[in-house]
């Protein structure tokens, strides 16, 4: 595993395939006022690309070309933050995508447990750390422990898609999965635009 830090968007020419996992690490959990500070991706090949966003930065064009790519799928765990806090930031609206959470609440229902780091251990036998959540991620460097743990929230996503996809099938809720994905830049859009908790479909 290798992580490569660039500053302010992705290199030029860089292709990280048709599939990429992409996360990001912010102040806190409100895009108006918490600004993002990072974005890691990986095509799935082990290696992670993160992207350390400068404060008050609003392009970064090479990456925004690649959120909105309807040639690459975006691979999240729950994607509704990750693409609204993209939107905020960069006024980019991430599609296709694809979100483990919404997958996983959509077959496993069995149990409450949906987190990352659920999942990973139960259904790829992977046990990553959350030790690093809550550290300061606007720090102008960061630290290998913060950067290998930005990369574990990306590097096995690819996996986990796989397993949920095959729960998807057996289930029969695969087309139900992929309208909620496909709904889901519209939901970011509803939470940035002042509906963050309102059913608007409740009577």
């Amino acid at each position: 595993m290798a992580n490569h830090l660039y500053q302010n968007d992705l290199p030029d020419g860089l292709d990280l395939g048709p599939v990429v996992a992409i996360d990001c690490e912010t102040m806190g959990l409100n895009p108006h006022r918490d600004r993002l500070c990072l974005i890691q991706m990986s095509g799935g090949d082990g290696e992670c690309h993160l992207v350390q966003v400068g404060k008050g930065q609003t392009e970064a064009p090479n990456l925004c070309a690649m959120l909105e790519n309807p040639d690459v799928l975006k691979l999240f765990h729950f994607g509704r933050f990750d693409i609204a806090a993209l939107m905020h930031t960069f006024g980019a609206t991430t599609a296709p995508v694809y979100c483990t959470k919404i997958a996983s609440k959509l077959v496993r229902t069995f149990t409450d447990r949906h987190g990352l780091k659920n999942l990973l251990q139960e259904l790829v036998g992977i046990d990553i750390s959350k030790h690093q959540q809550q550290s300061d991620w606007g720090a102008a460097t960061l630290s290998d422990a913060q950067l290998d743990y930005a990369a574990s929230d990306v590097l096995h996503l690819h996996q986990l898609r796989d397993k949920l996809n095959a729960m998807l099938e057996r289930e029969g809720r695969a087309e139900i999965a992929q309208s909620c994905f496909d709904f889901l830049p519209t939901r970011a859009r509803l939470d940035l635009a002042g509906w963050p908790e309102v059913d608007i479909f409740s009577h």
